[in-house]
């Protein structure tokens, strides 16, 4: 879930993180440009590019000069490792203190789905 308080570049990360995780951006893929991206979501391009170096400083884009840039081979493995583990540190406690409250037990969700 993304966070209004979040600042910009690390909610449009998340959507990047997330088009990778589910494939809609798969590993060899090439990114939108900067402009493109920027234009679709709305965003400054600054902004965008300051996104996408993070995603180039982490290893999870190769940029190719002339080409631009392609999700790197791995890289939907490594954002789902990283993002279960955001998930379990960060939300999963609320989540769980939630349950606990209205008496919701782990087997009544897995009855429920």
């Amino acid at each position: 879930m993304i966070q209004n308080s979040r600042p910009v570049y690390l909610k449009l990360r998340d959507i990047i993180a997330e088009s990778i995780i589910d494939g809609t951006y798969a590993e060899g893929a090439m990114l939108p440009s900067v402009r493109a991206f920027a234009a679709e979501q709305g965003a400054n391009p600054l902004t965008v590019a300051k996104a996408y170096q993070q995603f180039q400083l982490d290893g999870l884009i190769e940029v190719q000069r002339g080409v631009g840039m392609l999700v790197a081979h791995g890289a939907a493995d490594k954002l789902r490792q990283s993002e279960r583990a955001a998930f379990l540190a960060h939300e999963w406690p609320a989540i769980r203190s939630r349950m606990d409250v209205l008496g919701i037990a782990l087997k009544d969700i897995s009855e429920a789905v």
